[in-house]
């Protein structure tokens, strides 16, 4: 009898509790899946416009773009709310942007605004728009449906296959709060009717200092962490390779190849610098050669790859200095020192004086291991 009641009261409990839960009826709710920042009209207004999809009761989805403008995000929501038949909600949302006016004054309160958000997941991507948000997301695409849907596939496929940095919201708070480390996000825009990623936004602190292009993503992630596959393309010079292998000394010889395996060693060697030893070693396949270079040649081989290893040394070399100049370490050098010396008690402050005058020895290893295709 004793074990019966407390059946009873058990599922008591729960018909009580689920009875007070808020229900969301599908064809009641509007699904945002993207969210943009945007400087406001008035001086600390943020004009906040959302890419929400409506689920009509026949399975009929309608895609609106609804921009607002109020003091605080929450406080834009609301007023997004009044202007809907369908209550707002955000547990779908993938993608959030910021403008380069909003980049570059400080995105520190929209970081902890969505950590605090329980619906917010942490998997979302962010990235910085190049030109006006509402030319982006407001403009009619003929073979774009949703917005903000493709946005999110744009990221997420580039990302996946390596060809951009990760910056879902997770990564970028966590280089926000470490002591030697910044954010770093891609950077979009709208191309006629394409939207395309255009480059990366280094940051300092919670603000974007400067930027590089897309093709140099791939240079700080393999500064960053080691590269497991993806495709790149460059150019080698006459700086890179023997005389003997250019017809011309103005020629230069385009060249790509995807890796196979990377492994990156780092070692601070001087604390008081600091200095550092960066060893890459690559293992690729060589994709396409526009020349007649014959790769049958062992030696000629040999040649292409310490051509290419210079090339690489070169161009990561061209990249840690521009991210010194807009001080902003978005390599990690800084974690890397803290993690070294013992006692550091390194602050952001500490590590930007530090890490503009860092001096860091790159050595590049590249082996090709098979061949692909050439021209």
């Amino acid at each position: 009898m004793k074990k019966l009641s407390f059946y009873l009261i058990t599922l008591f409990l729960c018909i009580i509790l689920v009875g007070c839960a808020e229900t969301n009826i599908l064809d009641r709710i509007g699904l945002t899946t993207l969210v943009g920042y945007d400087i406001g009209s008035e001086e600390e207004n943020i004009k906040t416009t959302a890419v929400i999809r409506e689920v009509s009761p026949e399975f009929q989805s309608n895609v609106e773009v609804v921009t607002a403008e109020e003091a605080t995000s929450k406080g834009a929501r609301v007023k997004t709310n009044r202007k809907l038949s369908k209550k707002i909600m955000v547990g779908q949302m993938r993608v959030i942007l910021f403008s380069e006016e909003i980049a570059k004054d400080d995105i520190h309160y929209f970081i902890d605004a969505h950590l605090e958000n329980a619906s917010v997941s942490n998997g979302v991507y962010m990235a910085v728009v190049e030109g006006p948000m509402s030319s982006l997301l407001e403009y009619k695409y003929e073979n774009i449906e949703d917005i903000g849907q493709h946005i999110y596939r744009l990221l997420e496929q580039n990302i996946e296959s390596e060809y951009m940095i990760s910056s879902t919201l997770h990564v970028v708070a966590r280089d926000y709060y470490s002591a030697g480390r910044n954010i770093v996000m891609p950077i979009i825009k709208r191309e006629e009717e394409f939207v395309e990623i255009s480059g990366i936004a280094l940051f300092k602190d919670g603000n974007m200092s400067g930027r590089l292009s897309a093709e140099d993503s791939f240079f700080v992630k393999i500064i960053r962490d080691n590269y497991k596959h993806g495709n790149f393309q460059t150019k080698l010079k006459e700086e890179d390779i023997s005389p003997s292998l250019m017809k011309n000394p103005f020629d230069e010889i385009p060249l790509a190849f995807d890796t196979v395996k990377t492994d990156r060693k780092l070692k601070l060697v001087n604390s008081t610098t600091p200095e550092f030893d960066l060893n890459i070693t690559i293992k690729g396949r060589l994709l396409e050669l526009r020349s007649d270079i014959d790769v049958g040649n062992p030696k000629i081989v040999d040649e292409l790859e310490k051509g290419i290893s210079n090339n690489l040394k070169r161009e990561i070399s061209r990249v840690i200095s521009i991210g010194q100049k807009y001080e902003s370490d978005v390599f990690g050098f800084g974690e890397s020192y803290r993690s070294s010396v013992r006692n550091s008690k390194l602050t952001n402050e500490k590590w930007h004086e530090l890490f503009k005058t860092m001096k860091v020895n790159v050595k590049v290893d590249f082996e090709l291991v098979r061949n692909g295709v050439f021209e």
